[in-house]
């Protein structure tokens, strides 16, 4: 489609250069967040317990003189895009002589940054923006011109993930949904790792038997206690039996026909309770009529990334409804929660 020639050819040229040049530059933005939270500026500024200004935290960040004012070209852009908020104060200076300097302060997204806070998801980003991640698009041509068997990128990115920090984020929302929990005698967290979420649960069901299921290389030296259990396997041939089974980011690790291998297992394990069982499902669901645009396009920007790292996906609603009864469910509910990941109930 060419532009109009109404008179506005040249305006929507313009405007579709600047979007193109957005886009195009976008990774600047990212990289300049993953360089605030290697320099950890969000802690500087936490442990000097007031908004400070350029060179103050070039000082605590023990940055070279010569860098002062690359460090407020970065902070430009950081504030612009709302990981710090800047604000005129009176200049704190000897002698300042009455003038004003600028200072920067946290805000609630660089607040996430800060390593001493349990909700700190300093993790994410390094692994999100590690340059395994990202080289592997230099390659993306791969995706569409060869077979996906020939490829071996979940072999190749699958250290990457930080999930024990995204799980402290999850603690939050389990206060919001303690009803899914209430009743249940045990529970199976399926690809649980070190357990974090599982003892957060334990923490809130203190009676509830709670098994951590993972890889035997992942859970060989962890030491559980009476209520809770590491074991060893494999999701693709068992899981162990319980009132519920739990996979927290783990269907979208796995194309659909894996997933549904998953899924029936989970089944299997939860029918000695009948009816009264249940899989519980914490992943993303797209939907791009009731989310809005920015939170459509974080859903879609995670899809491709489970695409390039572990050829696995995030599905919408019929995506999902489709393998929930492939795997032989009769039923099903989605619930948001933690801002851009859901809730779902699969019942026999």
């Amino acid at each position: 489609m060419g532009f109009c020639s109404n008179g506005r050819e040249e305006s929507e040229m313009y405007h579709a250069q600047i979007h193109l040049y957005k886009h195009v530059y976008n990774f600047v933005s990212s990289m300049a967040l993953k360089s605030a939270m290697e320099l950890g500026v969000a802690d500087a500024i936490h442990s000097h317990g007031e908004a400070m200004t350029v060179s103050e935290l070039a000082s605590a960040l023990k940055l070279h003189p010569s860098k002062v004012s690359v460090l407020h070209r970065f902070m430009r852009l950081l504030t612009h895009n709302g990981f710090f908020a800047k604000t005129t104060v009176a200049s704190r200076k000897e002698g300042g002589g009455g003038g004003e300097e600028t200072v920067y302060d946290l805000t609630p997204p660089s607040k996430l940054l800060i390593r001493s806070k349990s909700t700190c998801l300093a993790p994410i980003v390094k692994g999100a923006l590690h340059s395994s991640s990202i080289d592997m698009w230099h390659s993306s041509k791969k995706w569409f011109t060869e077979d996906e068997k020939e490829l071996s990128l979940y072999e190749s990115a699958k250290g990457e993930k930080a999930m024990a920090a995204d799980s402290g984020m999850l603690k939050i929302a389990l206060e919001e949904c303690k009803h899914v929990f209430e009743g249940l005698g045990s529970l199976v967290d399926v690809g649980g790792g070190t357990g974090t979420l599982t003892r957060l649960i334990n923490e809130l069901f203190p009676h509830m038997k709670c098994t951590v299921f993972d890889q035997p290389q992942v859970v060989a030296n962890m030491t559980g206690t009476e209520n809770l259990n590491f074991i060893g396997g494999d999701i693709f041939k068992s899981i162990p039996s319980a009132d519920a089974v739990l996979l927290k980011w783990v269907l979208h690790d796995w194309n659909d026909e894996l997933s549904v291998k998953i899924l029936k297992n989970c089944k299997e394990a939860i029918s000695g309770k009948g009816k009264e069982g249940k899989v519980i499902i914490i992943d993303i669901a797209i939907d791009e009529t009731s989310d809005d645009r920015e939170l459509t396009e974080l859903k879609m920007d995670y899809d491709l990334v489970m695409l390039t790292m572990f050829n696995g996906k995030e599905r919408d609603r019929k995506e999902w409804e489709k393998i929930i009864y492939d795997a032989g469910f009769s039923s099903y509910d989605i619930t948001p929660i933690c801002g851009f990941k859901s809730l779902i109930q699969l019942y026999p």
